[in-house]
């Protein structure tokens, strides 16, 4: 069962204006799961465009795999919204569109490369880092906060992204990063 916290209310300082309550770790919390929702739903518009680009089949096979587990991992997102009693509502990150952003130029420039799938998969990993980081604070919050639901949620996504993550440096470095470096030396 979450704690509750106490209701916060504003006061009227002295001067008769009205103060803003301290935030709080709960509060923090709330702005940082709105973070990752909009993230989350920022990957899912990402994934099949990577997907489509790859070169690899077993690349594009990972993309498409985690954009099915993304779209799960919403649904928790959603769960925990739920039990805050809050909507299930992003706000803009823009660390993830710095990210994607770094993705969609990789696209453009390495089209038809040899390096273009080392490319995908580096950018398909800083996503991952930047998830992994996210969702082990806001697991952490939430133990902290007694929200053991909410912690278990995150840790089941917390899971899948550390998962994708070995899954896609195993791909760099038994496929991928050989076949873009073959590719160098067969056209040098």
């Amino acid at each position: 069962m979450a704690k509750k916290a106490k209701k916060r209310t504003t006061k009227k300082s002295s001067t008769g204006r009205a103060r803003q309550a301290p935030k709080m770790l709960s509060d923090l919390f709330l702005e940082t799961l709105k973070d990752i929702y909009f993230a989350e739903n920022k990957i899912i518009k990402t994934l099949p465009k990577m997907a489509k680009a790859a070169n690899s089949k077993e690349l594009a096979a990972a993309f498409n795999k985690h954009l099915r587990e993304t779209q799960g991992q919403v649904k928790r997102l959603d769960q925990i919204f739920k039990m805050l009693g809050k909507p299930a509502r992003g706000k803009p990150c823009e660390a993830i569109n710095g990210i994607t952003d770094e993705g969609a130029e990789i696209m453009k420039e390495f089209k038809n490369a040899p390096a273009l799938d080392a490319g995908l998969l580096a950018a398909a990993q800083a996503v991952e880092h930047y998830e992994i980081s996210r969702y082990g604070t806001l697991r952490t919050w939430a133990e902290e906060l007694g929200m053991q639901d909410a912690a278990k949620l995150l840790q089941a996504t917390l899971n899948e992204e550390e998962a994708t993550d070995h899954t896609l440096t195993e791909l760099a470095t038994s496929v991928i990063n050989l076949e873009a470096e073959e590719e160098y030396r067969q056209a040098a």
